[in-house]
């Protein structure tokens, strides 16, 4: 009977230590893909915090440019319409977990950089605005936002890789499919990219 007590205990122990092993292994990789989740969230708030001072230059520098009379009205509806649009995109932390609601971010605000490119080139009309330092110094904070993002945009899909790239390799794969984990969009070129921008004066 101590013979069979003593097998048992030893079995019991080792399924104890086991179970302690795999826990240990559970909790460290999932303590792993928290964090590594919460290094996306931060980038993605980062991006939101670029993109939102593009949409607070905005206003400032249609009102420097309308200050010339004759300046097209098409250009400001334009620029307008962009901002609202992507000001009234919902955009979260949960953007980054729905592929469709990041790609309606996306699409917002490349209608703001569209718009803002027709703003810029259309200037280029009127020597009074380049001769305004109000509208040199928006220009050339905008200039440097536009930099921000593309930085912020670029450090996101870095984080967003390797949190992807953490989720889905084995075994890592079973423990995120189990804990809810779910891979991250990135931010593409936007559409035409990769053709040269056609400038007119």
């Amino acid at each position: 009977m101590n013979r069979g007590c003593l097998i048992g205990g030893i079995v019991l122990a080792g399924i104890a230590l086991l179970v302690l092993i795999f826990g240990s292994f559970f909790v460290g990789r999932y303590n792993t893909m928290v964090r590594s989740q919460e290094t996306v969230n931060e980038a993605w708030a980062q991006v939101e915090n670029v993109y939102q001072r593009r949409l607070d230059l905005i206003p400032n520098l249609v009102e420097t440019v309308k200050g010339v009379a004759n300046f097209e009205q098409e250009t400001f509806t334009a620029v307008a319409e962009a901002r609202a649009k992507a000001g009234q995109v919902q955009i979260g932390a949960d953007t980054i977990n729905d592929p469709e609601a990041f790609q309606r971010f996306q699409e917002a605000q490349g209608q703001v950089t569209s718009a803002l490119s027709r703003l810029l080139v259309t200037v280029e009309r009127y020597p009074e605005l380049k001769a305004n330092q109000n509208f040199l110094e928006l220009q050339s904070q905008l200039e440097g936002t536009e930099n921000r993002i593309a930085v912020e945009r670029r450090r996101f899909n870095e984080t967003a890789r390797e949190f992807n790239t953490l989720i889905r390799t084995f075994p890592n794969s079973i423990i995120a499919a189990v804990a809810g984990f779910k891979p991250k969009a990135y931010f593409d070129a936007t559409e035409g990219a990769d053709r040269a921008p056609k400038v007119e004066f």
